[in-house]
């Protein structure tokens, strides 16, 4: 019989709840679950399938799965996956796709509003039991920029109209979309960026864009300006950022993601002057399963059909298919 392993930070009740609809779906599955990769040696020998997100994968689980077929990713994010020197060739990858539209883009809006109206101010003042006061900044008449414009950011863009700001999108292959004032060139990030009020970074991270909110980028933004990040924490140099806010190029940064996740504890982040640190909360919401079992029933039908080149949002192909 199939094995399948969940390997997943998240909750306990959210491990708990993806088994019992798999299960109710496809009882011939055996299904174990752990929370972290070192717990994943008494199963990975005789895995054949495995769901994860990508945070908390590593190496040794793909090098010592030795009977694995196929990965299911449970957020679009593959890299961490993908990217494992000890993934072999033959193995298929799917992600989730279409679901983070509302949770991201809201996460996305919450953000730039604690950085406008200061909101971790208020809390450092209510726990000091002081009263306080300072104007707010508005969202309405800023510039915001979204850097990578795919299904997310076409779901943030009309929230960001909403707040009444221009938006501009910064992608590699511009196009039109909706809730968009225009669209520049992802080579161009840096004549644009001086034009911001806020920078989203929202775009998959990958050889091109690693580290793409650098030393230039932050150097051209102003300094009344805010970066926020709901995309993959290695877009961001998260060295060039902390000097950057040092010498105070921009105002402060909202980050939802981290180039090494859990964020430990000794890491200057957590330090940084105006940042405001969020646990990879953006897309983790209420119901997550409900919107990702679709995709994941879909696959697993197809797999158990070996009807493999049926499975939808295959973002690696094995080997043999190019055959």
């Amino acid at each position: 019989m199939p094995q399948l392993l969940i390997l997943t930070e998240v909750q306990e009740a959210m491990r708990a709840r993806y088994r019992a609809m798999l299960l109710e779906r496809f009882p011939e599955l055996t299904i174990n679950v752990v929370g972290h990769h070192n717990q994943v040696d008494p199963f990975i020998a005789e895995t054949d399938i495995l769901l994860c997100f990508s945070p908390p994968m590593a190496d040794h689980v793909v090098r010592d799965a030795v009977k694995l077929k196929w990965i299911q990713a449970l957020g679009t994010g593959v890299d961490n996956i993908v990217d494992l020197p000890s993934l072999r060739k033959d193995v298929i990858v799917t992600n989730i796709r279409g679901i983070h539209g509302a949770p991201v883009s809201e996460a996305a809006i919450a953000y730039m509003l604690s950085l406008a109206r200061d909101l971790p101010r208020a809390t450092r003042a209510q726990d000091k039991r002081e009263w306080e006061r300072w104007p707010a900044q508005l969202l309405d008449g800023k510039t915001v920029g979204i850097l990578g414009v795919g299904l997310i950011a076409e779901s943030l863009a009309p929230k960001c109209k909403m707040f009444g700001m221009k938006v501009i999108g910064i992608s590699s292959g511009p196009r039109a979309a909706a809730g968009f004032d225009r669209m520049v060139k992802r080579d161009d990030l840096v004549k644009v960026a001086g034009e911001l009020d806020f920078l989203v970074a929202l775009t998959p991270q990958t050889a091109e864009t690693r580290g793409i909110v650098g030393e230039k980028v932050l150097a051209a933004m102003k300094p009344t300006a805010y970066l926020v990040n709901v995309a993959r924490g290695g877009v961001v140099d998260e060295a060039a950022l902390i000097a950057a806010l040092e010498r105070g190029q921009i105002a402060g940064a909202a980050l939802d993601v981290f180039a090494k996740e859990p964020l430990p504890s000794d890491d200057p982040l957590w330090r940084a002057k105006n940042v405001t640190i969020f646990s990879h909360l953006g897309g983790y919401s209420e119901g997550y399963e409900d919107r990702a079992m679709p995709t994941i029933e879909k696959n697993m039908r197809c797999f158990f059909a070996g009807d493999f080149k049926n499975m939808v949002n295959v973002v690696r192909l094995p080997a043999s298919w190019g055959k």
